[in-house]
């Protein structure tokens, strides 16, 4: 193993950027403020989603600041470091990197993500952007999208995604092909760097199919001692039959896929994590894994809540299978670093003696921002979260988006009347929970009692009566009229420390809000939620939450399981991670 040496350099993991160049050219004009031409997304496009758009071109230039500031010369980026591999966002992104590079003296090392390139020959992309009206107006690669447009659409190759190689190629010099101040650098087919001798098979699950594709991983040692094991985790699997590859329908949705079908579709990649393995062992190398999407669940849902609460969401889709995290323990890695899922988070996983750490990587623009900073030393690595919170705000995209909503003054967005990134994200999140999760995985009762309940009234509904669904409203009208459910929860509050009055002007929906921004940013979602409203939380998931109920067939089940995983999300994120 490593003995005592040079001391290894920390560097900078940068997950999901997803970076914007909201002053680029898309062949679009733009809305004009003062000397800029913005092309920009809007904010109902925003709020519907799980990152902001406009706000990472900020964002990322920030981060790599922040990165100098602390003497850091080198930057992992994680996987979706473009919006959608638009050409020419893919163009300002590597702009960008240069400038970083040469004045600051920064070496990049990209992986891509999903959003970043697609297949053998890329993908067509379609966005709507802003005009100065408040309308939006649709910017695509895809003439047959734009003969169906109503408005005036504008067709363009630079809004086209590249495939693989030709989407790699303009990043190709951020560590995926070799540069002479390497002290070592291969990938699982050799020492070149020729893309066309990087390429396997791909076969479709019936077998009848083949593809040949490019693999971008590489193993880079930039200063001596240290081995980065850099893994192209995207899988482009064809789907059954013979279809056009040219098209995006042609494989099954990568998103989805993540390591549960690396192990499947590409298994030379685990012989070579094994070999590398072995080699940093007997060389004493630090070694450090980075792949897009995580290795083990970021959520520790061991009881599979996510699945009984909503059904298959894109959360279900996309969580890594146990044998996952037992494949790369045996094959050697201890620690990994992911992105994919905008999770601030830590969790492991042991077989045979022996500890896989996955670190989630934060999202540059998803609630927490912020990336890691990683000091790795021969037998433990440190992990520092830096966070995004403090930087300001556009000031012209903030009066874009209340121009686009029209606001009346006296009940404003919230989020557009934020100080700061960090409260913007906050505030997000609400707009995210009312707009995309509640109306997608939520039942239309549920949703509805999620709007207009108090802690109250769910309390005296898990006292009362178990009742199918579909009837939430009358048992909780049949509850609140029950003196003696009243008299249960006021001597349960009374026994628990609770203001009972309290409990009836607090409101279920922040609950649920508060809930999400714990699942997503755990210990880094506690400074944004106030100390007495997590103890509250707390007493109720407490007394009333149960995360291992294999299914829920009542109202009560429901937010019985609901709770227990609000519970869990606590306990999680007030835990004191170890060192991995």
């Amino acid at each position: 193993m490593r003995g005592p040496g040079p001391e290894l350099p920390a560097i900078a993991v940068i997950a999901d950027a997803h970076f914007h160049d909201i002053e680029g050219d898309y062949d679009f004009e733009g809305v004009r403020i003062g000397n800029r031409r913005l092309t920009v997304r809007s904010w109902g496009d925003t709020a519907r989603s799980t990152r902001v758009f406009n706000e990472s071109y900020a964002a990322l230039p920030a981060a790599l600041e922040q990165v100098c500031i602390r003497g850091i010369r080198h930057v992992i980026l994680l996987g979706d470091y473009t919006d959608d591999g638009q050409l020419a966002t893919t163009g300002s992104l590597v702009r960008l990197l240069r400038h970083w590079r040469d004045r600051h003296r920064l070496s990049f090392y990209a992986i891509p993500g999903n959003h970043d390139v697609f297949g053998p020959f890329g993908k067509h992309q379609s966005t709507r952007f802003l005009n100065a009206s408040g309308t939006t107006t649709l910017v695509t690669s895809d003439a047959e999208v734009a003969a169906s447009d109503p408005g005036q659409p504008i067709v363009t190759p630079k809004m086209y995604c590249g495939g693989m190689p030709d989407g790699l190629l303009p990043m190709a010099e951020f560590g995926l092909n070799r540069n002479p101040a390497y002290l070592h650098w291969e990938t699982p087919f050799g020492r070149s760097d020729d893309m066309h001798l990087r390429q396997h098979d791909l076969h479709s699950a019936d077998g009848l199919t083949v593809r040949r594709l490019i693999d971008a991983s590489y193993l880079v040692e930039p200063e001596d001692g240290l081995w980065l094991l850099m893994i192209d985790a995207n899988v482009f699997e064809p789907r059954n039959g013979n279809r056009d590859i040219s098209r995006k329908k042609a494989f099954l949705d990568s998103s989805n896929a993540g390591w549960n079908a690396l192990l499947r579709v590409k298994p030379y990649l685990l012989e070579w994590i094994v070999d590398v393995c072995a080699r940093a062992h007997s060389l004493g190398k630090r070694l450090l894994a980075f792949s897009h999407y995580p290795a083990i669940d970021p959520f520790e849902d061991a009881t599979g809540s996510e699945r009984a609460l909503f059904g298959t969401t894109g959360i279900v889709r996309r969580t890594p299978e146990p044998a996952v995290a037992d494949a790369l323990v045996r094959a050697g890695l201890r620690v990994h670093f992911s992105g994919h899922l905008h999770v601030a988070a830590r969790s492991s996983w042991t077989t045979g003696g022996e500890t896989l750490t996955n670190i989630a990587v934060p999202s540059l623009v998803a609630f927490p921002a912020g990336f890691n900073i990683v000091r790795a030393g021969t037998e433990t690595t440190e992990i520092e979260t830096v966070s995004l919170a403090s930087i300001p705000l556009d000031p012209d995209l903030l009066d874009l988006y209340r121009a686009e909503t029209g606001q009346n003054p006296s009940t404003p967005e919230q989020a557009l009347q934020a100080r700061d990134y960090g409260e913007f994200l906050h505030r997000h999140m609400h707009a995210l929970v009312v707009s995309r999760y509640l109306p997608r995985d939520w039942p239309e009762e549920l949703c509805e009692l999620a709007h207009h309940a108090s802690l109250a009234d769910l309390c005296l509904l898990l006292i009362g009566k178990p009742c199918e669904h579909g009837h939430a409203r009358q048992a909780l009208l049949a509850c609140k009229g029950d003196q003696t459910l009243s008299g249960i929860l006021d001597d349960m509050a009374k026994a628990r420390g609770l203001d009972r009055a309290s409990l009836g002007t607090s409101s279920f929906l922040q609950l649920v809000v508060d809930w999400y921004r714990l699942r997503q940013g755990s210990t880094d979602a506690l400074p944004w939620i106030p100390a007495d409203r997590l103890r509250i939380y707390r007493i109720l998931a407490h007394e009333f939450g149960d995360a291992s109920l294999a299914e829920q067939n009542s109202v009560q089940t429901f937010l019985t399981l609901f709770l227990g995983v609000l519970g869990r999300s606590i306990e999680r994120a007030v835990r004191i991670p170890p060192k991995s």
